[in-house]
């Protein structure tokens, strides 16, 4: 159930966001990986969400070196500055 806002008419209720899950949910966005790029670690913590262009996205982070990536839901590592760009909030 959504939050109540107020907006000076009145209450509305916003729509739920979609949160992200450690256990990787069946429908999360695209492939993630299965080990760490840099040092081939399995110990990879990996969050599904959606970026706020809507762009849903998976974040992974090494437990072993610390090394951090974002893959779209083609499965491609996103560059840092694109994950940035669209996680902007339009005016």
């Amino acid at each position: 159930m959504g939050a109540l806002r107020g907006t000076g008419r009145g209450p509305r209720r916003e729509e739920p966001r979609r949160l992200g899950s450690i256990s990787r949910p069946p429908d999360a966005p695209g492939p993630a990986p299965r080990a760490c790029a840099e040092c081939g670690s399995s110990a990879v913590t990996q969050v599904a969400m959606d970026l706020a262009d809507g762009t849903p996205v998976t974040f992974a982070s090494c437990q072993e070196c610390e090394h951090r990536t974002w893959v779209g839901p083609d499965g491609v590592e996103m560059p840092i500055d694109e994950v940035l760009g669209r996680s902007r909030r339009q005016k």
